[in-house]
């Protein structure tokens, strides 16, 4: 299990619930009969102060000697001398009923999560070292409902993270920093953001913040959030944030969702605008054909490893900000795409090459700036 893509996550989903028939027809209700725990919420204790002290605490840490994170596909190489520091939340990997929140010791969730860090923190080892932690996060079926038990899982997940990025800045030293997830890791980023980002000295040493998977509306949310959204290829100090669909694309799912939701302001998120960047331009709003995808990771037949293909996927950003990719790319299989089109577990993995390039260009930029501050500071003193 351990050395398979997090393709398999969204196959596990699928046999277990139905057949691919059914699956297609009446998907969403699925998932709510087969992942929603019919069980209360566990209220559980803080974790104690020096948790994440411990490399046990952690999936992916620089003094490991090796982790998930540390993989690359044939022609590229993890930077052996990273100059930031990636602070990387995964996604949801708990897919039981039994507890709204995994246990940090819950094998196959920790197995999947490590698959997520293998197609998605990967990405990021070019520019800096990476730390990734364990964390109590809300099961699957937490996303399906809007019980109150599943807000207090998503809180009691938002407190390991909390605590994990406390250790994290205290390693990090002075070093600039990435943020990233994807899904639940990205809902749980733009709490941080908001709560220890936003009007913090920490916001200056943010290079770039990587909100993937997870809807952030221009309107309600980014202006709490701290940081700006990127508005060019090499803007620092920024977030990034894009949902994945294929043609023909029926996002109804999120939006219903996210349109019944109140935002950071405390207003309705309804029919507001949501982030939206190109991964293949680092801009937003923008279109790029698939000349400009530097390379897709497409599993092997045994899914135990990855190769890079290049001009896999085109993108644009349409309507309210949803990322199109166009017709199905070669290579990776229909079974494994959500309702309405939904390319959600590929939101890394088909521009892989790109977010790698894009990590290492603002992190030279931020880099380059730094440098004239300095010198702007020297010839003022």
């Amino acid at each position: 299990m351990a050395r398979k893509f997090l393709y398999v996550v969204v196959v596990l989903i699928v046999l277990t619930l139905a057949a691919a028939f059914a699956y297609r027809i009446w998907g969403a209700e699925l998932l709510r009969l087969g992942m929603i725990p019919r069980v209360r919420f566990e209220a559980q204790s803080e974790l104690p102060r020096d948790s994440y002290a411990r490399r046990e605490m952690w999936l992916a840490h620089p003094k490991m000697a090796s982790d998930p994170a540390r993989w690359v596909p044939a022609g590229f190489a993890a930077n052996p001398a990273p100059d930031a520091a990636v602070f990387f939340v995964h996604p949801t990997s708990y897919l039981d009923r039994a507890h709204w929140n995994a246990p940090l010791d819950d094998r196959v969730a920790n197995d999947r999560a490590a698959l997520f860090l293998r197609g998605q923190a990967s990405a990021f080892n070019g520019a800096g070292a990476i730390w990734a932690p364990r964390y109590r996060q809300a099961t699957f079926g937490a996303f399906l409902t809007s019980e109150a038990d599943a807000q207090m899982a998503l809180d009691l997940a938002y407190r390991d993270v909390v605590a994990a990025f406390d250790q994290f800045l205290k390693e990090a030293g002075d070093r600039p920093i990435i943020l990233a997830g994807h899904s639940q890791g990205a809902l749980h980023l733009t709490r941080l953001l908001r709560e220890r980002v936003a009007g913090k000295p920490i916001a200056k040493r943010i290079v770039a913040a990587y909100v993937i998977g997870w809807p952030v509306s221009r309107t309600t949310d980014l202006p709490l959030m701290g940081l700006p959204e990127c508005g060019s290829a090499d803007t620092t100090g920024c977030i990034l944030s894009w949902q994945t669909f294929g043609e023909p694309a029926d996002p109804s799912l999120i939006l219903d969702t996210f349109d019944a939701t109140t935002g950071f302001n405390g207003q309705s998120r309804k029919d507001t605008p949501m982030i939206c960047t190109n991964p293949l331009t680092g801009m937003p709003g923008s279109s790029a054909p698939r000349e400009a995808n530097l390379g897709s990771l497409v599993p092997a037949a045994d899914l135990s490893t990855a190769t890079l293909a290049r001009g896999a996927v085109g993108a644009r950003c349409e309507g309210r900000g949803i990322l199109m990719i166009g017709d199905p790319p070669e290579g990776l299989g229909r079974a494994y795409v959500l309702p309405g089109n939904n390319y959600h577990v590929f939101d890394y993995s088909l521009f892989w090459a790109n977010v790698r390039a894009d990590a290492e260009r603002r992190l030279a930029a931020y880099r380059k700036r730094q440098s004239g501050w300095l010198r702007t500071l020297r010839a003022l003193g």
